[in-house]
């Protein structure tokens, strides 16, 4: 059995935050991630960040993740690093199973904090599992991770944030984006990105969707069609399209198996992409001293994660005895801009759907 105060399950923006705060508190922490690197999400983005400087507006995701990992070096007498490691089980007598390289053991933490993030949600249409046809972390990961081309050209399937900049991360590497299509009546993303795609000539189509995929062995074709203004299909309004890649960016649903499993009240807020648990302002769930951070609490963008992070961090280890001197200065701070990021119209969605489950 492996004791430790916090364990924190998932290394990527939010998870990275937490055990620097936690460990900068005092707490001795076991930070667990399945992949061979931390980072997460940050790993494939290439974009600059929006927000302010304490988000590191204008740096690259991909450098976040070396400033983090510097920053959580200083502490790493309090830090236990579990790479390659997966989370199989957590229990109602606080227990966690994990696997680490076919070994299978047990860890008893005071605290938890999930900040395992979300998984891509899909699309059905005949033929959706050709070869061809990725989602757009898919397509990050080949291109912005380990610099392989998916195709010669593209059709991408949301004008969400990421699939604008996904798309425009796609045009600069020479892959040709024949279109972006949306379900939805209006663009999802911020007009900046999708002026930039407009500008090169790629054109936006909403009101628009999938209605087969064609191909043999791989894509070769796709079938668009409109939708009408109850999002129902209209017949004869059919485009074929030539492409060898189809890139579906349809939003993100929160990966909260764990919290299922250990019996936290769940609610299902499609504001803020599917069922998430409820929880108090200091980010603890209907469960004592388990706690949540980023998209598993509800998908924002990567700037709310890392904060949630933080502010995750410190309400925890304060709950098992470490408090810095300037504890509420950075409580309030934390919970100052998680308000300024989800603030004016961009932010009312995210806005609604937390008020249905601060308890």
């Amino acid at each position: 059995m492996i004791n430790t105060e916090i364990l924190i399950v998932g290394g990527g923006p939010a998870g990275l935050c937490a055990a620097i705060a936690a460990a900068e508190s005092g707490a001795k922490v076991t930070l667990v991630e399945r992949n061979d690197s931390l980072g997460g999400q940050l790993e494939k983005q290439t974009h600059m960040f929006f927000g302010s400087q304490k988000q590191y507006a204008s740096i690259r995701g991909i450098d976040i993740v070396g400033i983090l990992t510097k920053e959580l070096d200083k502490y790493n007498e309090n830090v236990t690093i579990m790479l390659n490691a997966t989370v199989i089980g957590m229990y109602e007598d606080g227990i966690l199973t994990i696997e680490q390289n076919d070994k299978y053991m047990k860890v008893k933490p005071q605290a938890i904090i999930v900040a395992t993030g979300a998984s891509e949600k899909f699309l059905t249409f005949p033929n959706n599992d050709l070869p061809g046809i990725y989602g757009a972390g898919a397509v990050q990961t080949l291109a912005n991770v380990h610099g392989v081309l998916p195709g010669k050209s593209i059709v991408m399937v949301g004008a969400g944030n990421i699939g604008l900049i996904v798309s425009y991360q796609l045009m600069q590497a020479g892959i040709k984006v024949k279109a972006i299509i949306d379900a939805a009546p209006k663009i999802g993303g911020y007009l900046v990105h999708a002026s930039k795609i407009r500008r090169m000539g790629v054109p936006i189509m909403t009101g628009y969707t999938v209605k087969y995929a064609h191909g043999k062995d791989a894509l070769e074709k796709v079938t668009l069609w409109k939708l009408d203004d109850k999002w129902q299909p209209i017949p004869g309004s059919e485009i074929d399209i030539d492409t060898d890649v189809l890139c579906i960016s349809v939003g993100l649903s929160p990966l909260a198996e764990l919290l299922w499993q250990v019996g936290c009240e769940m609610k299902f807020v499609p504001e803020l992409g599917g069922h998430v648990p409820t929880r108090n302002e200091d980010l603890e769930t209907s469960i004592p001293n388990v706690f949540v951070a980023g998209d598993v609490g509800g998908v924002e963008e990567a700037s709310s994660a890392m904060v949630e992070g933080r502010l995750a961090g410190l309400c925890a280890a304060k709950k098992l005895g470490h408090v810095l001197p300037d504890y509420k200065e950075q409580r309030e701070d934390c919970l100052g801009q998680l308000n300024d990021l989800r603030s004016g119209p961009v932010g009312e969605k995210i806005r609604k759907g937390l008020e249905q489950l601060i308890s």
